[in-house]
């Protein structure tokens, strides 16, 4: 018996591994696009897709928040 998604499969990817800091400035990146109203949190039974965090470091000290998109070229 097939059941017909009225959706893609999803895009899972498992997470990066990342140290206590970066964590927190990841964190810190994502707070703030919530607090502007960016990014929300999604609930338990949505059906998202949702990629992985990629934190970005400049030589002076600063970091961006990045997008591993890669999987939705497959």
């Amino acid at each position: 018996m097939d059941v017909e998604r009225p959706y893609p499969p999803m895009l899972r990817r498992p997470p990066y591994t990342a140290i206590l800091e970066t964590r927190k400035e990841i964190e810190k990146h994502i707070n703030e696009l919530m607090d502007m109203d960016v990014i929300r949190k999604i609930e338990h039974n949505e059906i998202m897709e949702i990629t992985t965090p990629v934190l970005i470091t400049w030589h002076d000290g600063k970091s961006r928040l990045c997008g591993d998109f890669r999987a939705l070229n497959n």
